[in-house]
C-alpha cells in the first residue's frame, strides 16, 4: 500500500447477501474507517419508497448526491477508507465520474440465493432491486476485484486475503473476527436489518443447501443469471488476486 495514501474502497453488493458482515470484517481492521450505505438517504428521497426507518434516514444522511459523493471522496484520517454501497442505490441520475477516484470492488451472490430470500422479507423485486445491472455497469466501466460471497463463507482468510492483494492492501487476520454488538458507525436502520450481524463475531459458516426460489421469481433468477455470470467468471479465488 501507497505510505500516506487513503485507499477508498467502494464495495458494491446486492441485497440479501453478507455486505454488512464484509463491513465488519474491514472495521476490524486498525487502520481502516468505514461508511454504511451513504447513498440510501437520497435513493430514498428519489424514489419516494417507504423503508423501515425511512424519516431516520433522511435525517441522518445527505440528500443530495453529491454531498454524499463529497463525503465520500474527502480526506479521512485513515490508511482505508471502506465504503458500504448497495448496488441498487446508484440510480440512473446519480454521475459517475467519481468512480474513477475509488477503488471499486464487487461482492456477488448468486441470484438463486438473492430473489429466494429477498422473497421473504420483500415480496416482488425486480432486477434493478438486485442490483446486478449496476453492478455489471461499474465493472465494465471501472473494473476492480470480485469476491463471490459463497468463497467468503467457504475460504474467509484465502478469499479475503486475495481481496486485499488485489486492492494493494496488507492483509491483516483481524479482519476474521470481530467484536459483537452495534456500532456507531452502522447506519440509523440498523435495529431493522442488524440483529444477525449484531450477534455476529465472525462469517458464519458456508451452507450449500439449495435455494427455495418461488416458482413466479424463477424467470428473475434466469434473467440475473447472465450478469451474475460475467462478474463471478473474474471472481478472486484464495491464492488468486486476478
Amino acid at each position: 500500500m501507497t505510505s500516506g495514501m487513503t485507499v477508498r474502497v467502494a464495495m458494491w453488493s446486492g441485497p440479501r447477501n453478507i455486505s454488512t458482515a464484509m463491513m465488519r470484517s474491514f472495521g476490524a481492521r486498525p487502520d481502516t474507517v468505514v461508511v454504511d450505505e451513504p447513498l440510501y438517504a437520497h435513493y430514498l428521497a428519489e424514489t419516494g419508497l417507504d423503508h423501515p426507518g425511512r424519516t431516520e434516514i433522511l435525517d441522518s444522511q445527505p440528500r443530495r448526491w453529491q454531498d454524499a459523493v463529497a463525503g465520500l471522496l474527502a480526506p479521512v484520517d485513515a490508511a482505508v477508507f471502506y465504503q458500504k454501497h448497495m448496488t441498487h442505490h446508484l440510480l440512473t441520475r446519480i454521475g459517475r465520474d467519481w468512480l474513477g477516484q475509488v477503488s471499486n470492488a464487487f461482492l456477488i451472490r448468486d441470484p438463486a440465493y438473492v430473489v429466494a430470500s429477498y422473497a421473504k422479507v420483500r415480496g416482488e423485486p425486480t432486477l434493478e432491486d438486485l442490483g446486478y445491472p449496476q453492478q455489471v455497469e461499474i465493472f465494465r466501466s471501472y473494473g476492480g476485484p470480485v469476491v463471490d460471497a459463497a468463497d467468503v463463507l467457504r475460504d474467509p482468510a484465502g478469499t479475503l486475503s486475495a481481496l486485499c492483494a488485489a486492492l494493494g492492501l496488507d492483509w491483516d487476520p483481524a479482519m476474521l473476527s470481530w467484536p459483537a454488538g452495534r456500532r456507531d458507525t452502522d447506519g440509523v436502520w440498523a435495529p431493522h436489518w442488524y440483529a444477525a450481524v449484531e450477534r455476529s463475531t465472525c462469517f458464519a459458516p458456508y451452507d450449500p443447501k439449495p435455494a427455495d426460489v418461488p416458482a413466479h421469481l424463477r424467470d428473475l433468477v434466469e434473467r440475473a443469471r447472465p450478469l451474475y455470470d460475467e462478474l463471478a467468471t473474474a471472481a478472486l479465488r484464495a491464492g488468486r488476486t486476478g
